[in-house]
């Protein structure tokens, strides 16, 4: 085995990034404004802090502050887990038998398993801040529901989780860790919002998907005193507090000298790929460099590689502001794949602007072969990943054998959101050859796109 660079690469805590990073203040195109669906206008200051805390409000709202604060009780959490390591894959490189170099920045090294704690602890400091008492939120695959229920926990606030049903089914374990903090948890859609019982009728007997639990958390939050939403993906906000996982990856390469060519992501919402993107991509903007930036989706639900780029609601239930993103359709029910946490059915504006600009590309899988290279990244490099993270340890290994063919000694860097631990169910599906792979037609989409809102 080489030894030319460390197998892991740990910053110290003094190099812990003190300041978020907002691509936005780098975009010349910016984002296109949150819409009022009862207006058509651009969502207010006032309307937003209904849903979400004031703070969190302003930051979303904000696309010209370059540099915002962490603040120091949210560093003194942070400094738990993070940083988190960027690790050289020498034993998947050698698998692979590559010219390639490749690394990953590994976020899994918290109870919640993921990168989601980031946004999280700082979404619930807010809160605490306002002197709120209670906090809704929804989960797909149940990091971020398990984050929200730590960081709540930490400052003493109540928590709400809507978990999307199949995961709620399928993974009963994630459940039982966000209750073992303290949090309610309720399976989406439920019979206790009206929105759920609107999408329950609409769609008997469905699965769920993000969109529906996020309906049913921001219509608890708005109508309970003391309380407000925290989201865990696609918003800017989010992307902003996530930005701590491209800065540290940033500032780790270069102690190592090492430029990336390619950097890769997982993509649902966008919240791990737009902040471990966020610092590369504004180098790209500002012309001071170039990356091939690659977003990884779902075959089962491809909102950046097969939707469309309109105006559409964030939530099936049609009760949320409107985002200009690439879309599936709200009303759009994916798959019961076992990548729960990418089930979504919109993407990011920012990062769906970048798409757009042709600032990143991306690209669809399907789940048995993301199992695939989950089970030949978990036998070379001892770590089991989360199925959403799989994607880019996919996509990653199609990058590198493409150098192997080419003869290309490119460097790779992705992202490993999170572990599998909680997964086994669909490793046992994958290793009982009982996986199916199930991809929308156009026809299925194209109904979906009829019903777009005329924004």
């Amino acid at each position: 085995m080489s030894n030319a660079t460390p197998y892991k690469v740990y910053l110290t805590e003094s190099e812990l990034p003190k300041q978020w990073y907002n691509l936005r203040a780098d975009m010349k195109n910016k984002p296109a404004p949150l819409l009022n669906p009862a207006t058509g206008k651009p969502a207010t200051f006032a309307e937003l802090s209904r849903v979400f805390c004031d703070e969190l409000a302003r930051q979303e709202l904000d696309d010209s502050t370059k540099f915002i604060d962490i603040p120091q009780e949210v560093l003194d959490f942070y400094k738990m887990y993070r940083p988190s390591p960027l690790v050289h894959a020498e034993f998947l490189e050698r698998a692979l038998g590559t010219p390639a170099k490749i690394y990953y920045k590994f976020e899994g090294n918290n109870t919640s398993g993921s990168h989601k704690l980031n946004s999280a602890i700082a979404q619930v400091y807010y809160a605490k801040q306002q002197g709120l008492k209670r906090v809704t939120t929804e989960t797909g695959a149940g990091q971020w529901g398990t984050a929200v229920a730590m960081a709540c926990a930490f400052f003493k606030l109540q928590c709400h989780v809507f978990m999307v049903k199949v995961s709620y089914e399928q993974k009963p374990f994630r459940r039982e860790v966000m209750r073992t903090y303290g949090a309610t948890v309720t399976p989406s859609p439920s019979t206790t919002t009206e929105a759920g019982r609107r999408i329950l009728a609409e769609f008997p007997g469905t699965s769920g998907s993000l969109g529906c639990a996020i309906s049913e958390a921001v219509e608890e939050a708005v109508n309970t005193s003391d309380c407000r939403y925290v989201l865990g993906s696609v918003l800017s906000q989010v992307l902003l507090h996530q930005s701590v996982i491209g800065l540290e990856t940033q500032l780790a390469l270069q102690k190592l000298g090492v430029k990336p060519d390619i950097i890769i992501g997982c993509a649902g919402g966008g919240s791990n790929l737009g902040g471990l993107i966020a610092p590369f991509a504004g180098e790209k903007l500002r012309g001071e460099a170039d990356y091939q930036l690659l977003a990884v989706e779902p075959a089962s639900c491809p909102s950046l590689t097969r939707g469309v780029y309109a105006y559409d609601y964030c939530d099936t239930g049609k009760i949320c502001p409107l985002q200009k993103m690439y879309t599936l359709g709200s009303g759009f029910i994916p798959s019961p794949n076992h990548a729960g946490g990418l089930r979504y059915h919109g993407m990011s504006a920012v990062l769906s602007q970048l798409y757009h600009d042709r600032v990143m590309d991306a690209v669809s899988v399907t789940q048995s072969e993301v199992f695939e290279a989950a089970e030949l990244f978990a036998r070379t490099e001892g770590t089991l990943p989360a199925p959403e993270s799989s994607h880019a340890i996919c996509q990653a290994i199609k990058e590198a054998l493409k150098c192997k063919k080419n003869g290309e000694a490119k460097t790779i860097v992705f992202g490993l959101t999170g572990t599998g631990y909680f997964d086994l169910a669909a490793y046992q599906k994958y290793n009982d050859n009982e996986m199916t792979d199930y991809i929308p037609t156009d026809a299925e989409l194209a109904a979906s796109f009829q019903n777009l809102p005329n924004f």
